[in-house]
């Protein structure tokens, strides 16, 4: 037996939708399902989007790690050349300084009296040019060199180059062995 049902209402019905049990009902009920299905399909996307960035990052890390690695195998691969480089370099900057005669004679005396083997009975060999200006610096005080050291102009030394005698053996300080072993340690160190 089928009830039928009246409602009397205050005034006409200007719309009407039917809704079914299976529809999902009417309402707050559709529009939760609504927004669930809309929030479904953002978390996806968003999933999809963080899968993008992951796989972005990757290729971004690998890229970078491929260009480290190129750079590493090219400076090893010429080392050789940057060594040979920088002394050319080196040798042109030192000939400038030589034509200017911008360098201590004094230091260079210095210093290859450090590495002398014995302090006694020395003799220091200084190209012309050096040893008159080293005569002028000790007249003004400044290049005094350590009792039993005796300088002598050579003309086979070059400007900024020095040789020391002592009976124990001699010390070269020329421009060419320096730079030697300046590429020699850039061969070792690159």
């Amino acid at each position: 037996m089928s009830a039928t049902l009246t409602v009397k209402l205050p005034r006409a019905i200007s719309s009407a939708t039917v809704v079914s049990e299976r529809s999902g009902g009417s309402g707050t009920a559709g529009r939760q399902t609504a927004k669930a299905s809309e929030t479904h399909t953002l978390e996806a996307e968003l999933k999809s989007q963080v899968a993008a960035f992951a796989r972005l990052n990757q290729a971004l890390c690998q890229a970078a790690e491929k260009f480290n690695t190129f750079c590493r195998g090219a400076i090893a691969a010429h080392k050789g050349e940057i060594a040979r480089l920088s002394v050319e370099i080196a040798r042109k900057v030192l000939a400038q300084k030589l034509e200017d005669r911008d360098y201590k004679i004094e230091a260079i005396i210095k210093e290859v009296l450090e590495s002398a083997p014995s302090q006694q009975d020395v003799v220091v060999h200084l190209n012309a040019e050096d040893f008159a200006h080293y005569q002028e610096l000790q007249a003004s005080g400044s290049g005094a060199v350590p009792a039993g050291v005796k300088v002598v102009p050579d003309p086979n030394i070059g400007p900024a180059e020095c040789l020391l005698e002592s009976p124990k053996g001699a010390v070269e300080s020329f421009i060419e062995q320096r730079l030697e072993r300046v590429a020699q340690a850039l061969r070792k160190a690159t």
